[in-house]
């Protein structure tokens, strides 16, 4: 495994040319280390496909769950219009205050609102108050409650709403039903709940890279 590791790392470096990090996303990664945020950010490769896809569905409307230090945050906020709206999700005070700090630093701050609380309760507040359906979603929070965020999401999407949820394949460990980690048995929870949805239609891709094993499912929203 080392040797893989060192490989597909070294081939996320090779095609980085592709998917640059400017000033602003490396201070936004960097002030996040100095906050004792944990690493677990999407790589800068990763960053670059959301922003394409927010880019390509024409966002203009981006729901986010689970902020950390704003690293994904900027890379989908960049892909808004001037009159675009990016809404982000965070349950820690102290990584929501890391986040906004390098949003605002990066000229996105005005785009960008960051609500801290549990997530459940903010989408379930959102829905209560009619807000306007995202055209993007990126799920980026605890798998333990992934099947509650989609289904939360959903209510807050229309038809051709694009919805991404990372870190679904957990280095393989989804195929095992009796695995003891919760955020697994979360992840396979999504799966039931996906498989044959009326609504979603899904897919699940595989990644190796910097990161390591892992993978997202991409979802549509149907009429």
């Amino acid at each position: 495994m080392p040797d893989e590791l060192d490989l597909w790392a070294q081939v996320d470096d090779y095609f980085a040319v592709l998917a640059p990090e400017d000033d602003h996303l490396v201070a936004t990664r960097e002030r996040a280390a100095a906050a004792g945020l944990p690493d677990i950010a999407v790589a800068a490769n990763q960053g670059k496909l959301l922003h394409l896809v927010a880019a390509l569905v024409g966002a203009r409307r981006i729901l986010e769950i689970g902020t950390l230090g704003g690293y994904s945050t900027l890379w989908l906020a960049r892909a808004l219009p001037p009159d675009g709206t990016l809404v982000s999700l965070e349950i820690d005070p102290a990584h929501a205050a890391v986040a906004r700090e390098s949003l605002a630093a990066a000229g996105v701050g005005d785009l960008v609102e960051v609500v801290v609380g549990p997530a459940a309760e903010t989408l379930s507040g959102m829905v209560r108050a009619g807000s306007a359906p995202f055209d993007l979603v990126f799920v980026d929070a605890d798998k333990q409650s992934l099947s509650r965020y989609l289904e939360l999401s959903l209510e807050l999407s229309r038809p051709g709403t694009v919805i991404i949820v990372d870190n679904v394949v957990r280095q393989g460990a989804v195929v095992d039903p009796a695995h003891p980690d919760e955020r697994v048995q979360g992840v396979r929870r999504m799966v039931d709940l996906l498989a044959d949805h009326p609504r979603l239609d899904p897919t699940v891709i595989q990644t190796v890279g910097v990161k390591g094993h892992d993978g997202f499912a991409l979802l549509r929203v149907l009429p």
